[in-house]
């Protein structure tokens, strides 16, 4: 078993290493940051192979109008369970890999609900670029034409539509829904638990974190007290994460949930040294319950369910799932 610091470790070629323009790059095949800048890299917004012979066994629908996919554990309403809100990477709601991940967590125990927080709008590596293409302005289709990194336009195009302003207030009403929808699961476990992947780990801390009035949201949110704005406790009783992306020092100094994450070593996207250890020591001074795991010679998005011919990465995809798993399970 790794120690709190340190995980699996492959010794082969695969590593990181620093690319000649001086950026962090990962040598893995696929895994090239999506832009300068700690954004989104490929294994956020692109699927690896499903495993062989599985298929979802959950359903897609509507909570308080939001699409959601729900898998349940197959003895549920007659054995009593826990909520489960799950925050996938860029390739979203309709990912196979994701709904396989959906259905693990309920294999478990857990009453898993997975928004669609990109309100169908997933990463454009997951979609039909032809159709991305075409929904584009004059101007965005010359940029597309002659930018050098056409992935890297697509990423910044569609970061700049799902921002917190845009996603906090669709996972609020499947909140909202979830409270009325599996009000026995909410209060068999004590509250909602949170796992997120990638692009919706950062979210899981926000949950984490002590939540102002969703209603006034966005720039013309009260600032404190005085102007309206009424703290309340955490959304989730405790959350885990795995190699989180657009996370700041910020939202881990802010949690107050019990949380664990799963990181990689040398990470462009989750910086150890400006976003991990301040966030880190940050916990630690404000005593929050917390377990930080960094996983070597793995890629980034490893623990997304999907299927990989390293088999050091499939054990550490396996450890980080059970890790996970077991935080939830002990909170």
């Amino acid at each position: 078993m790794a120690d709190d610091n340190v995980a699996t470790r492959a010794p082969e070629s695969d590593a990181q290493e620093t690319s000649t323009g001086g950026v962090e790059q990962s040598v893995f095949p696929g895994d090239t940051r999506a832009q300068e800048g700690p954004s989104m890299g490929e294994h956020c917004t692109t699927d690896r192979p499903a495993p062989s012979g599985e298929a979802p066994t959950g359903e897609l629908s509507k909570l308080n109008g939001v699409d959601v996919y729900v898998a349940k554990p197959s003895d549920y309403p007659h054995s009593p369970s826990k909520l489960l809100l799950l925050l996938t990477g860029g390739t979203g709601l309709k990912s196979v890999n994701n709904q396989l991940q959906a259905d693990k967590y309920a294999s478990e125990g857990f009453l898993v609900v997975m928004p669609d927080q990109f309100d169908r709008d997933p990463a454009p590596n997951s979609v039909d670029m032809t159709q991305i293409q075409e929904q584009a302005t004059w101007l965005e289709q010359v940029k597309l034409k002659t930018a050098e990194g056409i992935k890297s336009f697509m990423i910044d195009m569609w970061l700049a539509r799902h921002t917190p302003e845009k996603v906090l207030p669709i996972l609020h009403k499947v909140i909202e829904g979830a409270k009325e929808e599996f009000a026995d699961a909410i209060a068999n476990g004590g509250g909602i638990y949170g796992v997120g992947y990638c692009f919706g780990a950062k979210y899981i801390l926000i949950l984490a974190s002590e939540q102002s009035d969703p209603v006034a949201s966005g720039e013309n949110a009260p600032k404190d007290e005085e102007q309206g704005a009424l703290n309340k406790e955490p959304l989730i009783r405790a959350g885990a994460i795995a190699h989180g992306t657009m996370v700041t020092k910020e939202d881990l100094e802010a949690v107050k949930s019990p949380v664990y994450i799963a990181a990689v070593e040398n990470d462009p996207m989750f910086s150890e040294d400006e976003v991990l250890t301040p966030g880190r020591r940050a916990m630690e001074a404000n005593k929050v319950e917390h377990k930080v795991q960094v996983f070597s010679g793995v890629p980034h998005g490893f623990a997304v369910l999907g299927d990989y011919d390293d088999p050091n990465i499939k054990q550490s995809q396996v450890q980080a799932f059970g890790q996970m798993l077991g935080w939830i399970q002990g909170h």
